[in-house]
């Protein structure tokens, strides 16, 4: 079994990051602006994960002395221009099948982008909101750039249209992706049961595949 672990650790002028991550996701970051270290796990973990006390705090005099390596390197380098690259992708989804009354997630996927982070403001039925959201610390990519989530909690009604704004330094004006709760009254699937549909249909395929390979092998026989 193989299996990825990562440190993410960095600073700006005005911000910082540290963080755990396991198989490309977050087990743990140190929130800086609230002052506390956040373990993102889902509510059903039985035995939650905690790191050794102490882990907060040597993440804050990590960023220390990062900030002041990062002054010693502007200066010996002059201020080199930023490298800025715009999101490659980005994605608005529910988190699970969509009911009417029942409260879900939407998820704001923003990738691709250089440097970190992006900020995502929300809006329903064109009035921004801020409550029931929240976003993760960046996640870098194999490439370099790097992937962050955003997801806002909401109770879907029929005819709301929601949408994610995404800024960054390479972009000239948001990024914008909107989603409309379907007026059918049906369900309206979240990309997870997509995938499970397509994953059983590929095995199906699979299946089909493999008995008229042993039939074929078996009328060869007789």
């Amino acid at each position: 079994i193989k299996i990825n672990m990562s440190l993410i650790s960095g600073c700006s002028d005005s911000d910082g990051e540290n963080m755990y991550g396991l198989d490309g996701e977050e087990k743990w970051y140190a929130d800086f602006n609230k002052k506390e270290e956040i373990y993102p796990q889902p509510p059903f973990v039985v035995n939650p994960f905690h790191y050794q006390e102490g882990t907060y705090e040597g993440a804050v005099a990590n960023q220390q002395v990062c900030k002041q390596n990062l002054k010693v390197d502007m200066q010996a380098y002059k201020n080199p221009p930023l490298q800025r690259d715009a999101p490659s992708g980005v994605m608005i989804y529910t988190r699970d099948e969509v009911e009417f009354g029942e409260k879900n997630y939407l998820i704001c996927y923003v990738t691709g982008f250089y440097p970190a982070p992006v900020n995502v403001s929300w809006t329903k039925n064109k009035e921004k909101v801020t409550q029931g959201s929240s976003i993760n610390v960046p996640y870098i990519n194999k490439d370099g750039t790097f992937t962050q989530i955003s997801r806002l909690q909401f109770t879907p009604q029929q005819g709301d249209i929601y949408s994610c704004a995404v800024q960054h330094l390479a972009l000239t004006q948001p990024e914008t992706r909107l989603y409309e709760v379907e007026s059918s009254g049906q369900p309206d699937p979240g990309v997870g049961p997509s995938v499970f549909c397509g994953v059983g249909l590929t095995l199906g395929l699979l299946g089909v595949a493999a008995g008229t390979f042993f039939l074929i092998k078996g009328n060869e026989c007789s």
